[in-house]
């Protein structure tokens, strides 16, 4: 055994103190983003059944909320509207007083510093539950994309500092560029969910958002889960349109498209922790299979790992927590 030449990998594993100095990928609490479902009526924080810990909060409701988000040291969130009333055409999510557009009044009087994203999608609002207009059940592209538009528009108007459309229409970058520019909304970036695969991980947002397809499914604007091409295509797409983020979605089975989308486009790349993978943990955790606080740092370590300069995740309160 003298004789044997080997490098001595182990000797930077030594000690918690050791391993920490030669750490090469990061989390913090400024990489996180938190996801919010504003509801419509009063005194409402209704648990999500299929997401544990998140809850669907009324207006009357949200500043205790936002005191906690705040207090945690979180630096963003996301809002999600959940409307009282739905239509063909989604008008609830471009309507001046919608849910989003209160919900981001409320946040940025309370808390200017705060970064407000407002999803920008009409699935929620329209009552076939699918992210476009729809004619002789076909979701239409071209005539989607002035009411995504104005919904960007009107988020803008609330005081939102990112529009991040979710839609996955074709064109839909370029169609909100212009409208925000034309309504004099030069400065306010969009955080494109350029890469969101038809995915079954999104099950209990649809719980969630109550925004599951009356008839059919997405597959026709959401991406195959196959295809890893199509979505270096589609990022491209996103940036020459005037995107200021990619998202990728979901993200734990797509690290290595994460990754591929970081070499290849100079943009912050967010990586969006789904329901899915969400519920699977918590789910795990409450029957003891795992260790929730473990597992939830090694997966949002390997987004960062893959990529991802920021994370939308479900976990942020707890992983705020946790940092702390």
């Amino acid at each position: 055994m003298k004789d044997l030449q080997f490098n001595r990998h182990r000797r930077l594993r030594q000690s918690e103190t050791m391993r920490a100095l030669v750490r090469e990928t990061h989390l913090r609490k400024e990489d996180l983003i938190y996801p919010l479902f504003v509801v419509e009526g009063e005194n409402i924080k209704n648990v999500v059944p299929s997401m544990p810990g998140v809850y669907h909060i009324s207006m009357d409701n949200l500043q205790a909320e936002m005191d906690e988000v705040v207090s945690l040291g979180i630096k963003s969130i996301i809002l999600f509207g959940v409307p009282a009333e739905k239509d063909e055409l989604g008008k609830q999510a471009y309507h001046n007083h919608g849910i989003v557009q209160e919900a981001t009044r409320f946040v940025k009087e309370r808390y200017p510093d705060l970064v407000v994203v407002a999803d920008t999608c009409l699935c929620q609002y329209t009552s076939h539950g699918h992210c476009g207009i729809v004619k002789d059940g076909k979701v239409l592209n071209d005539e989607t994309l002035d009411l995504l538009a104005k919904t960007a528009v009107s988020q803008a108007e609330a005081g939102a500092d990112i529009i991040a459309p979710s839609n996955m229409m074709d064109g839909f970058v370029a169609a909100i560029r212009h409208g925000l520019d034309e309504a004099g909304y030069h400065d306010v970036p969009i955080m494109s969910y350029a890469v969101k695969y038809s995915s079954s991980f999104y099950g209990p947002f649809r719980d969630a958002a109550h925004s599951t397809p009356q008839f059919g499914d997405r597959r026709t604007y959401q991406m195959d889960p196959a295809n890893r091409l199509e979505a270096l295509r589609e990022a491209q797409s996103d940036m020459e349109e005037g995107a200021d983020f990619l998202i990728v979605k979901p993200a734990l089975s797509y690290l290595d498209i994460m990754r591929e989308v970081k070499d290849r486009f100079n943009a912050p790349v967010v990586a969006y922790n789904v329901s899915g993978e969400y519920s699977m943990v918590k789910a795990a955790a409450q029957n003891g299979w795992v260790n929730e606080q473990e597992i939830v740092m090694e997966k949002l370590t390997s987004m960062k790992r893959a990529g991802a300069d920021l994370i939308i995740t479900y976990f942020a309160k707890d992983v705020a927590n946790w940092l702390s």
